[in-house]
């Protein structure tokens, strides 16, 4: 935080000298606790990520130029930081450290073009021509990126995963999007009882679910009996996501709406098993 405060006066004084820079101080201020966020899950400390955000603003206060105004505040800051983390090393791996996140480990063991992909995707919300335009790379290749990113978190947590689903075509895409990040299908249940019935015989490490399936039972209903029984992470795969984005508590916290694209669904799955989040019980529907 030193270097942020010494920074900070740096900004003051150079603002004071040219006046035209107010407005840029007050349009990168209000991102600074976020990109102070994604670079401590870059580098793995608050320290070290405080150096790269300290080196990122004074090249902006040397050289106005390399912030691109044309962007957006957030797009622009980030962009200038990923500039400066992809070029300068600053010490990151110097400073002592005890890892008890499980999030934590899993985002260090990942390459770092990939790791900001998913980052920048999974954490700070960016879409992938936002992402593109911070990493300076084509909108393909972010996508490429999370997919390895997801490849390289799949590596560390493969699991079985229980898909709910009633449209055998839809099971089957879904089937093969989990087995291409490495994971194993345990079934498929096409009814609230088969879901339940194959949790009872094998208990899945993720819940790929839709809502409404076959003989005209609930997949949320199957879900929060599941959840009854155990601790898992649960991915919705709706039609119908108004159901359950009710504004009232608890919400899905992973949910994709049909028609799903496949870096969605390979997204949200490395999003849910990376964070280790486990559903709340019981999930409302409206109505």
């Amino acid at each position: 935080m030193r270097a942020l405060s010494l920074l900070g006066r740096c900004v003051r004084y150079r603002v004071s000298m040219e006046r035209g820079n107010m407005s840029l101080a007050h349009a990168i201020a209000p991102h600074l606790p976020y990109l102070r966020r994604y670079a401590r899950a870059l580098t793995g400390t608050q320290g070290v990520g405080d150096k790269y955000v300290a080196a990122a603003l004074e090249a902006i206060v040397a050289d106005p130029g390399v912030y691109d105004a044309s962007l957006s505040a957030r797009v622009a800051i980030y962009k200038v930081f990923s500039r400066i983390w992809n070029s300068l090393p600053l010490n990151g791996r110097a400073e002592p450290r005890d890892i008890f996140d499980p999030a934590d480990r899993r985002i260090e063991a990942i390459t770092p073009l990939p790791r900001q992909a998913f980052l920048l995707t999974a954490v700070e919300g960016f879409d992938l021509d936002d992402a593109a335009e911070i990493l300076n790379v084509g909108r393909s290749d972010v996508g490429d990126l999370v997919d390895e990113a997801g490849r390289q978190i799949s590596e560390q947590v493969v699991t079985d995963v229980l898909v709910i689903e009633d449209e055998p075509f839809i099971a089957m895409d879904i089937e093969s999007l989990v087995e291409s990040l490495g994971h194993r299908v345990i079934g498929n249940a096409r009814t609230h009882r088969e879901a339940v019935a194959m949790v009872k015989a094998r208990k899945p490490g993720l819940v790929l679910a839709d809502i409404q399936l076959a003989d005209g039972s609930s997949g949320l209903d199957a879900v929060n009996d599941i959840l009854r029984e155990m601790s898992v992470p649960v991915i919705f795969i709706t039609a119908y996501p108004e159901r359950l984005l009710t504004g009232e508590r608890p919400e899905p916290t992973f949910l994709v709406t049909k028609p799903f694209r496949d870096d969605a669904v390979k997204a949200v799955i490395s999003q849910a098993l990376f964070f280790d989040s486990a559903a709340e019980t019981p999930i409302r529907a409206a109505g």
